[in-house]
């Protein structure tokens, strides 16, 4: 399992609607294991398999995949009957269309088109009312699950040109970049959207039934997580820290390692939307994230394991990612 975190913002996002459809959101988050005191601090951050099983277990008690942000609930099920009609596509193309078809069958409030011409592709949200609050993270979720699904049809992380939102950022914009896997991200737009290079539609579909049963069993988490071989710079960089976590190559070395440039290295990067020193740091993070949720392990085992020499300097640092020590962060769990 990959360590990684995400924004608690997302999970806020999650259990928006949860009151409203008579849940108590505090279970939902201690039946996972997530301190409620982290939803009241802005730079909280958790790790991404409990936040996908938070999702998974919201939409179960609701019984509606969009979380109550839809017009209509939309039953739970719907998300495996829609992976059946577009998985015999031979094309990405052809299974964009179907996935965009199937939508078009519920009033969720967005409706998802396929659009062409010479140049561009673009998946289009085209909303039923003007979007408010209510709805914006429905637009995050559409385009993030279609992003995310398309690329594991064809086994690669799909470059995207442009993600266009039309709500403002409910959080920092460097959150939603690493979401959408450090594609240029712009919000307050006319319309929500996804913009491919018209060319990724002919892409093959190489996924098949069998894989299919695989991705079912925990769609959230595997559309998370899931690698493929392309990567992008801040995968390779973040995976060659990972593995030297107690002795952490400087840039130079590490750019030795991927046999380019260290500038080279620097514009890949920032073009991704981050840099080396960030990645560093987000990968002390989640580490620190994952290993809390362990049984077992002293806050100074966990802070040598997250590279620190020292555990105070672990604390300090755990305080300015997070808003709380490592022992607060632990205690809630």
């Amino acid at each position: 399992m990959r360590d990684l975190s995400i924004s608690v913002y997302f999970a806020r996002a999650v259990l928006k609607n949860a009151v409203a459809q008579g849940l108590d959101p505090i279970s939902l988050l201690r039946k996972h294991r997530i301190s409620p005191r982290l939803m009241l601090e802005n730079n909280a951050r958790i790790s991404i398999e409990r936040f996908a099983d938070l999702q998974v277990s919201t939409m179960q008690a609701m019984n509606d995949e969009t979380l109550g942000y839809g017009f209509r609930p939309m039953p739970v099920g719907c998300w495996s009957m829609m992976c059946h009609a577009v998985i015999g596509s031979e094309t990405l193309g052809q299974a964009l269309n179907r996935f965009c078809r199937f939508y078009q069958l519920f009033e969720m409030g967005l409706t998802p088109v396929l659009e062409e011409d010479d140049n561009q592709a673009r998946i289009v949200l085209r909303a039923q009312d003007n979007i408010d609050e209510r709805h914006s993270y429905l637009h995050e979720l559409l385009l993030f699950s279609t992003h995310r699904f398309a690329s594991w049809l064809v086994q690669e992380h799909l470059p995207i040109q442009v993600v266009q939102l039309k709500s403002a950022p409910s959080a920092p914009a460097l959150d939603y970049r690493h979401m959408f896997l450090g594609n240029p991200m712009e919000f307050e737009q006319p319309r929500s959207q996804l913009v491919l290079a018209s060319n990724a539609l002919e892409k093959r579909v190489t996924q098949n039934e069998s894989s299919l049963r695989h991705l079912l069993r925990h769609p959230s988490l595997i559309l998370l997580t899931q690698e493929y071989a392309v990567n992008s710079w801040t995968s390779r960089v973040r995976n060659l820290v990972r593995r030297q976590l107690r002795d952490i190559p400087e840039l130079n070395e590490v750019a030795n390692t991927l046999e380019v440039h260290p500038q080279t290295l620097r514009r890949r990067l920032s073009a991704e939307g981050t840099t080396f020193k960030d990645i560093k740091n987000q990968v002390r993070r989640d580490t620190a994230l994952h290993f809390l949720g362990k049984q077992g392990l002293s806050i100074e085992e966990i802070s040598f394991r997250a590279g620190f020499s020292e555990s105070s300097a672990f604390i300090r640092a755990f305080k300015g990612w997070t808003g709380v020590t490592p022992y607060t962060y632990r205690k809630g769990l």
